[in-house]
C-alpha cells in the first residue's frame, strides 16, 4: 500500500465493508500500512501511513481511507518490464491446462464461445483461451500493456480495449466466461465490478478470480513480528509500489456478496505462491503448510451466475 511522489492522490473514506456491506462499527483496524517496503525496522523508514482495517462479517481487508489517483491512465501506464520479472515473459505461468479442465466441468463448453479477460496485461491469457477455443476478448487500462499485447503477442486490436472496467461497454449476457485475476484488489469498488462483470455473463457463465487472500500465514507471522516489537505497523496490501493494492480478500466475502449480487459460489483454492521475509531455506516448510492449511497468498474463486 503506498503513494509515489510524483503521482497526484486523493482520498476516500470507507464507510462500510465493500462487499457484504456491513457497516463500519463492524470492522475494526488491524494497523498502520506505509507507502514503501517497511523491512525490519519499520518505525526507521519515512513514509505516509493509512490504516488497514478487517471487516468481522466476512473477513475483507481494506484500507481506510482509499487512496485514489487524480489521473488513472498515469496510475496504470508502466512499462510492463518494469511491472513484471522477466521470468512472467515466458508466458509459461499462463498454460492453462488446469482452467480448461474445470472450465470443461462447470461450463459445457463449445469451441466459438466468447470470454473476456480484463486486466489483460501483455496478452499471455488471451492467446492461451483462443488455443481452448474461446472467442477471446480483453480490458486493459495500460496503453503501454496494450502496445506489447498487440505487438509482440500478436493480440488483434480490434479485440482489445483499453479502459477501466467500470467504464467498459458490452452487450448484456454476452459472454460466456470472464476472468478477473489480479485486479480486484487493485480498484476502489470491487462489488461494483464483479457486478458489472456478472451483467455481461449469460445465465450459467463462468466467472473466474484471483486475488490476494485476507488469510496468508506469512503476512500473520509478519504482522506478529511488528507487534512484538512494539509497533503498530502490518504488512497487508502488499505490494508498496504503483498500482496499489486497496482489498485483500476471503471466501467469506465473496459467498456473502453473491447473496446480494446473484451468483453462487462454486469453488474456492489458495495458492501458496512465494514467500517473502524469512530465511530461504524456510521456504519449502511454509509453503508445505500454506498448502495444508489453507493459508496461501493468493485466493481463487470460480463464480456462477443464477
Amino acid at each position: 500500500m503506498g503513494l509515489d511522489a510524483d503521482r497526484n492522490y486523493h482520498f476516500k473514506y470507507r464507510h462500510h465493508c465493500n462487499m457484504c456491506g456491513a457497516s463500519l462499527d463492524k470492522s475494526k483496524v488491524l494497523g498502520i500500512r506505509l507507502n514503501t517496503s517497511q523491512g525490519l525496522k519499520p518505525k526507521s523508514v519515512f513514509g505516509i501511513g493509512v490504516s488497514v482495517m478487517k471487516c468481522g462479517v466476512c473477513g475483507l481487508h481494506y484500507s481506510n481511507p482509499q487512496p485514489i489517483p487524480h489521473n488513472i491512465e498515469e496510475h496504470y501506464n508502466i512499462d510492463p518490464s518494469e511491472y513484471w520479472a522477466e521470468e512472467y515473459f515466458s508466458g509459461e505461468e499462463h498454460k492453462m491446462t488446469y482452467h480448461e479442465m474445470i472450465l470443461k466441468k462447470y461450463l459445457d463448453f463449445k469451441p466459438g464461445m466468447r470470454a473476456l479477460d480484463i486486466g489483460t496485461g501483455v496478452g499471455f491469457s488471451m492467446l492461451e483461451m483462443e488455443k481452448i477455443g474461446f472467442d477471446t476478448y480483453g480490458i486493459e487500462p495500460s496503453e503501454k500493456f496494450i502496445k506489447y499485447a498487440i505487438e509482440k503477442n500478436g493480440i488483434k486490436p480490434e479485440k482489445i480495449k483499453l479502459g477501466m472496467i467500470e467504464d467498459s461497454l458490452y452487450e448484456k449476457e454476452y459472454f460466456d466466461f470472464i476472468m478477473l485475476r489480479v485486479v480486484l484488489e487493485h480498484v476502489y469498488d470491487p462489488a461494483k465490478c464483479i457486478e458489472q462483470a456478472m451483467s455481461w455473463l449469460k445465465p450459467n457463465g463462468i466467472l473466474h478470480i484471483e486475488v490476494p487472500s485476507s488469510n496468508h500465514l506469512i503476512a500473520k507471522l509478519i504482522n506478529l513480528y511488528y507487534k512484538l516489537i512494539g509497533t503498530s505497523y502490518v504488512t497487508n496490501l502488499s505490494p508498496a509500489h504503483s498500482p496499489y493494492h486497496l482489498h485483500e480478500f476471503s471466501a467469506e466475502a465473496f459467498r456473502r456478496h453473491g447473496e446480494r449480487a446473484n451468483y453462487e459460489v462454486l469453488l474456492v483454492e489458495h495458492y501458496p505462491a512465494q514467500v517473502f521475509f524469512f530465511p530461504k531455506f524456510l521456504h519449502p516448510l511454509f509453503i508445505k503448510i500454506m498448502s495444508h492449511t489453507n493459508s496461501g497468498m493468493q485466493l481463487a474463486v470460480w463464480l456462477k451466475k443464477r
